[in-house]
């Protein structure tokens, strides 16, 4: 059942499982990189890869980010397949496309000149509205002494608090 709210002249339709945030991170992001600057963004799917992300089969472990014609696109994201797509699937890997405003993408473009930046997604999750968002983020690859550094800051944290 979906209900009805309005607000003012538009009607806004209200899905049941709007208040269900499907939350899909990237542990590695953090690890393997130095998070500079962070952007949120919408995205473009179809039916079928809502469904899958709503039950919480996709991964982002292996995805990145490009900037193409001024537009941001998602490249190895994995989606699986909705088990009762029949014809109408969609493939589990394709291109999806970031929707950001024209000045983020101007941003996001003059950082990536620099030399080592990257694009990574963060996380992506339902809105409040029950729009699917993606979190991406301008990145620096880690030196294997940062990784190290960092293991031995989470080791000392662990003692603290056991302590």
């Amino acid at each position: 059942m979906i209900e009805a709210a309005a607000c003012g002249r538009t009607l806004y339709l209200r899905h049941p499982m709007s208040d269900y945030t499907s939350v899909i991170k990237n542990r590695k992001a953090g690890f393997e990189y130095h998070l500079l600057q962070q952007f949120t963004a919408g995205m473009v799917l179809t039916g079928t890869e809502v469904k899958s992300l709503r039950a919480g089969k996709a991964s982002i472990a292996e995805a990145f980010c490009i900037v193409q014609d001024d537009e941001v696109w998602v490249k190895n994201m994995h989606i699986t397949e909705f088990e009762r797509g029949s014809y109408f699937n969609h493939d589990p890997r394709r291109l999806r496309k970031l929707l950001l405003n024209r000045q983020e993408i101007r941003k996001i473009s003059a950082r990536l000149k620099e030399k080592g930046i990257t694009i990574i997604p963060v996380q992506v999750y339902f809105s409040e509205k029950g729009l699917v968002k993606m979190d991406i983020a301008l990145a620096k690859g880690k030196k294997l002494y940062d990784k190290r550094e960092d293991l031995k800051k989470k080791d000392l944290d662990r003692e603290r608090q056991e302590g």
